[in-house]
């Protein structure tokens, strides 16, 4: 998270100095499109994935927008034992005791599994516009759609890879799921019809809540955005 907020403090900070300029916006194009680079991090997991971010919407109105919202990214992380549930903690930790006492395992030995991650999200709704400044727009919008989350293990020694085949068979763990949130951004209007986005979300799901508790994800964006169309400075 650190990286993170502090790579969002770099961007922001002399986008923020120069965007100072106060006026209405004399043009909101129809339509919006938007598409670049993401990173989504998932602290209670280690796991920080990058890929791509696309947006497409229409604004109805300057102030509210309806569109869909789509991010794809992969990462890595190891699954360590602490970051299970505690009912899954306990049965391994059951599992591996006779092993240890038998001089079998290290006293001190505790599993962990390499891991892939490939990860989509699904989302579409409302978003508020505030168009005060001429130079930037202002928006907030709810976070609520579906998640998508492929988890292929790596096990590196035999207990690992009897532990895995208890909790993927097949070898990849795979699952949708809700996820709930929201977030909001900036638009910095280079010209008319193209600017610079910035973005942060942050959602709660339930991914793979048999074997891990519900986690908090924080996604961040950025890109160039291109608005074209009708003029919708009229609509109030």
């Amino acid at each position: 998270m650190n990286t993170l907020r502090k790579s969002a403090i770099c961007v922001l900070s002399p986008l923020l100095l120069a965007s100072i300029a106060l006026g209405q916006q004399d043009y909101v194009g129809r339509y919006d499109v938007y598409g670049g680079y993401m990173y989504l991090n998932s602290p209670g997991l280690n796991l920080g994935e990058s890929g791509f971010h696309t947006q497409v919407g229409t604004n109805p109105t300057r102030w509210y927008s309806l569109g869909f919202d789509f991010s794809t990214g992969t990462g890595d992380t190891t699954l360590t034992t602490n970051m299970l549930k505690s009912s899954i903690q306990q049965q391994i930790g059951a599992q591996l005791a006779p092993l240890k006492s038998a001089g079998l395992l290290p006293a001190s030995y505790e599993p962990d599994v390499p891991e892939h991650s490939r990860t989509q999200t699904y989302a579409t709704g409302p978003q508020f516009n505030y168009r005060h400044f001429r130079s930037v727009t202002l928006f907030i919008h709810p976070d609520v759609g579906a998640i998508h989350e492929d988890a292929i293990p790596h096990p590196g020694d035999p207990i690992s890879t009897a532990l895995v085949e208890q909790m993927a068979p097949s070898g990849i763990k795979q699952q949708w799921t809700w996820f709930y949130g929201f977030g909001g951004g900036m638009d910095f209007n280079v010209t008319r019809h193209v600017g610079l986005r910035v973005t942060a979300d942050f959602v709660h799901d339930r991914l793979f809540a048999d074997i891990v508790d519900t986690r908090n994800t924080v996604r961040f964006s950025v890109g160039p955005t291109f608005h074209m169309g009708k003029n919708m400075t009229a609509q109030k």
